[in-house]
């Protein structure tokens, strides 16, 4: 019988990125910050370490896939922190998706939507989401495992 290894400690979380956010520290850093989409990796990685997560991060600029992280989400991991990014504001299969996979899910945004463009400030997601964290630059995504650690303690 061949070994295989055993998979990483830690209850697997997603933290998934839409659209654009591969340009985190090169887009509009005075809207959405200095730090890479790299940092944010690492900083959700470090924050869900010592909280008992482990942080599968990934990002995307095609709906689709997002959509297709969430549903893999379903049996891969057991919460979901979700920057939607555009898509929070245009996309109802995000939504159906995020509403099926019965997960847990705190929807972040680096920057306060209600502070920005009126067209920002409706979210398709946060209507599924079980809490939404904007405004905090990157420190939303720890806020956001540090959460999503407690709402599954809570449902344990």
């Amino acid at each position: 019988m061949p070994n295989t290894p055993a998979p990483p400690p830690g209850v697997p979380v997603l933290v998934l990125n839409g659209p654009n956010l591969n340009l985190l520290g090169l887009r509009e850093p005075a809207v959405y910050g200095k730090d890479t989409l790299a940092a944010v990796d690492e900083l959700c990685r470090n924050t869900a370490a010592p909280l008992g997560l482990r942080a599968d991060c990934r990002q995307s600029n095609h709906e689709g896939v997002l959509i297709d992280a969430v549903h893999e989400a379903r049996t891969a991991h057991r919460g979901i922190v979700i920057n939607p990014a555009g898509y929070s504001h245009t996309s109802v299969a995000l939504r159906d998706a995020l509403a099926a996979a019965e997960l847990p899910v705190v929807e972040v945004h680096l920057s306060n939507i209600h502070r920005r463009e009126a067209f920002r400030h409706h979210s398709y997601v946060s209507a599924v989401a079980d809490t939404v964290i904007c405004g905090a630059g990157a420190h939303g995504y720890a806020l956001a495992l540090t959460h999503l650690a407690q709402l599954l303690e809570d449902h344990r």
